[in-house]
């Protein structure tokens, strides 16, 4: 899989959200070399606090690819997901996680907490970090935060 890519799907994304006065937050959502939904942070627009980027990818995935469970998902997202979403993306059974830059203040793949591949749950997803790491952290300091 092109992982370079989809990140760069993913930060055009991420490029839309700023232009919407979002959070630069991005996911892409693959399956089978097809980017099957992407989506950025719909937080501040909708009021929805939930509205995380990863969120808004899986459920766009779900009803475009027609399964409850995204067992051949790969979902790339500009920043390591939240414990909510690194939780939606167990539920939802997605297979690996890319992601381009740690999230120090609530990463739930490793930075803060490890939900991820915790072993005392009963999946786990494999993890990617660092693609295009550069240009994400570049594109995240020209936000005021």
């Amino acid at each position: 899989m092109n992982y370079e890519l989809y990140m760069g799907e993913a930060l055009a994304e991420a490029r839309a959200a700023i232009a919407r006065g979002e959070r630069p937050h991005a996911a892409v959502a693959v399956l089978d070399e097809a980017m099957v939904a992407r989506a950025h942070d719909r937080v501040a627009d909708s009021g929805d606090p939930t509205a995380h980027a990863v969120l808004v990818a899986l459920r766009e995935a779900a009803r475009r690819v027609g399964l409850d469970r995204l067992r051949d998902i790969t979902m790339f997202c500009t920043m390591e997901p939240c414990p909510m979403c690194v939780g939606a993306l167990l539920e939802s059974d997605v297979e690996e996680l890319v992601f381009a830059v740690p999230n120090t203040a609530e990463g739930a793949a490793g930075s803060v907490i490890q939900l991820a591949s915790n072993p005392g749950l009963a999946r786990r997803l494999k993890v990617v970090s660092g693609i295009r790491r550069d240009e994400v952290e570049e594109l995240y300091a020209t936000v005021p935060s």
